[in-house]
């Protein structure tokens, strides 16, 4: 199956400091390629994979659970560790529960983490009726392109799959167990107008980390993908700053070239 364009899989070679990025839940690299471009400009070896069942049809997400999109980015951490002196998991949306849980599974083997409008729970009475419904309703209207700046659209799914959405329920219920377990430094950046992920979640996640290094940034201008909205630019700069206080070797070595 052809993938959507714009969603493919980003990976480069840099220095000795290695970033892991997690996009969303029916998003795609697209949302954060060039959050991941800025990086590897810096000297960064970088991480962005497609989840499976992402970025082609909702079909072939409907056949995946949250399983296969942490075994994805799990196995991708593995591999920047192998050549990487310190490696960082960063993500987006249901991307920075999947950046949370490397850190509580991973402990030292973390560096620190960087989440924007993490998700931590499905919202809504209909979240109750997952369960059920995902029998006899296949999909629900798409969540993609929460976006405040004008003309810019993220490239994803326009319908969601229950069974997929059901999948995700379970996975941030999981992932909120685990909280305590984060005890890495932690910048936290959420929208202050968030149409998909409310800032309950991100209040929620400060309250159950363990982290005693934790830096809280509120993004004034921007919706859910802030990403690709007004404040994309000090997301990439101040992620590259908390990135070089906690890994000082940052900047000093490794090729500074763009992909």
């Amino acid at each position: 199956m052809p993938v959507l364009p714009g969603a493919e899989p980003y990976r480069h070679e840099g220095g000795e400091v290695g970033v892991l990025l997690c996009h969303g839940f029916t998003g795609s690299p697209q949302s954060l390629r060039p959050w991941a471009r800025y990086l590897a400009e810096q000297g960064l070896t970088v991480s962005l994979p497609l989840l499976p069942g992402h970025g082609t049809r909702w079909e072939d997400m409907a056949l995946t659970g949250w399983q296969d999109w942490y075994a994805e980015v799990d196995r991708e951490l593995h591999a920047l560790r192998r050549r990487c002196a310190a490696v960082f998991t960063v993500g987006l949306s249901m991307g920075g529960a999947l950046a949370l849980r490397l850190a509580a599974k991973h402990g030292e083997g973390v560096a620190g983490v960087v989440v924007v409008n993490p998700a931590n729970k499905v919202h809504g009475l209909s979240a109750y009726a997952l369960p059920v419904a995902r029998h006899f309703v296949r999909t629900t209207k798409g969540i993609t392109s929460d976006i405040a700046k004008g003309g810019v659209a993220e490239s994803g799914y326009d319908r969601v799959p229950l069974h997929s959405a059901h999948s995700l329920r379970t996975f941030l219920r999981l992932v909120d167990g685990e909280l305590p377990q984060v005890t890495q430094p932690l910048l936290l950046l959420h929208s202050a107008q968030d149409h998909v992920v409310p800032p309950a979640d991100s209040a929620r996640v400060l309250s159950r980390v363990s982290s005693t290094d934790v830096t809280e940034i509120l993004l004034e201008q921007s919706y859910h993908v802030a990403t690709l909205d007004h404040d994309a630019d000090r997301i990439f700069e101040e992620s590259y700053a908390f990135i070089g206080r906690i890994a000082p070797s940052v900047g000093k070595e490794g090729t500074a070239v763009g992909g």
